[in-house]
């Protein structure tokens, strides 16, 4: 019978603790705007300015569509996606692709200017993401550790 009380008592002040913690207003975390400007983080090693890049460039061009940037990632996961989002958005595929482009382009010019990234390094880049088919691009982000 003891036992039964200590687990009452246990499950009480469970709830208790639960509710003083501000269990019962869960609220989930906004989205971020993509069109905000977010500062330059001082990224250690090639895999977090790379991951900062990538992140900037979805901001870019998701903020050019006025989506969210997890609904670019999710467009851009297949070719599938990315033809339901254009069509979703009243683009074309080749529009979807310039606006990505674009986004890693002004994140790159944004990392070179933070001293993230060396200059020639940053050329290498910029060629890249002008002339690698855009689904070999996204395959090769989707590699980079960390993203």
């Amino acid at each position: 019978m003891r036992s039964i009380a200590w687990a009452t008592v246990a499950a009480v002040a469970l709830v208790v603790a639960y509710l003083a913690l501000g269990g019962a207003s869960y609220a989930p975390a906004k989205v971020a705007d993509p069109c905000a400007t977010r500062d330059w983080r001082e990224p250690q090693g090639v895999e977090e300015v790379a991951e900062q890049i990538a992140l900037s460039g979805l901001d870019g061009a998701a903020c050019e569509l006025d989506v969210s940037r997890e609904e670019m990632v999710l467009a851009l996961a297949n070719s599938e996606s990315r033809d339901r989002f254009a069509r979703k958005h009243g683009i074309t595929d080749e529009r979807l692709e310039q606006l990505v482009r674009e986004g890693l382009l002004r994140a790159i010019d944004d990392a070179e200017s933070a001293d993230a990234l060396d200059p020639t390094f940053a050329d290498l880049l910029r060629g890249i993401a002008r002339r690698v088919p855009l689904d070999q691009l996204l395959e090769l982000l989707e590699r980079l550790p960390g993203l």
